[in-house]
């Protein structure tokens, strides 16, 4: 039995799996054989294989039945009335088997291991063997059925095997279910923060510039004011496709934005025009540190220039503000170094040109 899955999402092994049980239905011939010629009357043989039958009925409609249920709860619960019945039909063919009812406890064992939990099918695989042994060697048929002890010891632990398998692998797809989505929570939680963090720096910036105009150029505060309103709208747009998963920043578009958000901090900017020059493999993860870079010259530099290189598999973002001393790497910078680190490269961090500002370097 494997871990409950949606109807959409099932394989078709786990739907199907119980074919897997049902092979072995055939080894009901030699109980059905030994009811058919016991030495009783014949309507003794005849209901003894009526019951085998409906025991073997009984157990096949158990495998059909929890392979399509979601939840263990659920299959235990199934699974055990199977059992009981099974149980009760295989004491009622000892009136005809006799000892040869043990013949039937591979059946209980094997549908007890996949549908119970693993401590009691455990404990039934134990009692099944126990019994299999027990009851002939009290009825001094042990000499005769021995072998048949080895086969349900074989039996118990061939499907114990499986279950713990089975167990581990559904608790490692369920820790790796996990990993992904703590991945994505931090996905979007860092894909947020580079959003927000560089867009609400620039509006911050806008709205300082466009209250210091207010009263000596009107028309220039009005235009500041319109820019603002445009970013929110662009931020707004870009935080619901970055929870959606589908946001992809473009080198290109943060090229310009760096250029913007600079010049707009009054920092003279030096920023390429055109990103053709890098790889394009690499334009996506360059465009996030970009985008962290420049918001980080704007409002912790207090530079008045800031220079951005790029080569083929390179970015290079330097100002000329207060450098590194006394400042801690914030959350953005370490978003932005897992990215890199993702993409096979590295992000450095340093002083800028003459040892005076700083330097963000990616190579990949």
């Amino acid at each position: 039995m494997s871990e409950p899955s949606t109807p959409a999402a099932r394989d078709p092994w786990e739907r199907l799996g119980w074919l897997m049980g049902a092979v072995w239905v055939v080894f009901l011939y030699f109980p059905v054989a030994s009811a058919a010629t016991a030495d009783t009357a014949p309507v003794w043989r005849a209901a003894g294989v009526a019951l085998i039958l409906a025991f073997g009925v009984v157990y096949l409609a158990g495998l059909v039945r929890t392979s399509g249920m979601d939840g263990w709860e659920e299959v235990a619960r199934a699974g055990g009335t199977h059992l009981v019945v099974m149980v009760g039909l295989q004491l009622a063919s000892a009136a005809v088997l006799g000892v040869r009812a043990v013949y039937l406890l591979p059946f209980v064992i094997s549908l007890a291991t996949f549908t119970l939990p693993l401590r009691a099918a455990a404990a039934v695989s134990v009692t099944g063997v126990a019994v299999s042994a027990l009851v002939p060697l009290a009825s001094g048929d042990l000499a005769e059925m021995g072998f048949f002890v080895g086969i349900v010891a074989m039996v118990a632990v061939f499907t114990m095997v499986i279950r713990v398998v089975n167990q581990r692998q559904l608790e490692h797809n369920a820790m790796a279910e996990e990993l992904a989505m703590v991945a994505e929570r931090e996905r979007v939680a860092r894909d947020v923060h580079d959003v927000l963090g560089h867009n609400l720096t620039v509006v911050t910036v806008k709205a300082e510039l466009a209250e210091r105009l207010l009263d000596v150029d009107p028309e220039r505060a009005r235009a500041e004011l319109a820019e603002i309103r445009s970013m929110t709208r662009e931020a707004l747009a870009e935080i619901r496709a970055t929870v959606s998963g589908l946001r992809v920043a473009r080198l290109s578009d943060e090229l310009a934005a760096a250029r913007t958000a600079l010049t707009g901090a009054g920092i003279a900017a030096d920023v390429p025009d055109d990103a053709d020059v890098v790889d394009p493999r690499h334009r996506i993860v360059l465009a996030w540190v970009l985008r962290e870079a420049v918001t980080n010259v704007v409002r912790h530099s207090g530079a008045s220039r800031c220079t951005v290189e790029l080569g083929p598999a390179l970015l290079r973002v330097t100002d000329d503000g207060t450098g590194l001393e006394g400042l801690r790497e914030g959350n953005g910078l370490r978003g932005a170094r897992e990215r890199v680190a993702g993409a096979g490269g590295t992000l450095t961090v340093g002083p800028g040109t003459d040892g005076a500002g700083t330097t963000v370097e990616v190579r990949l």
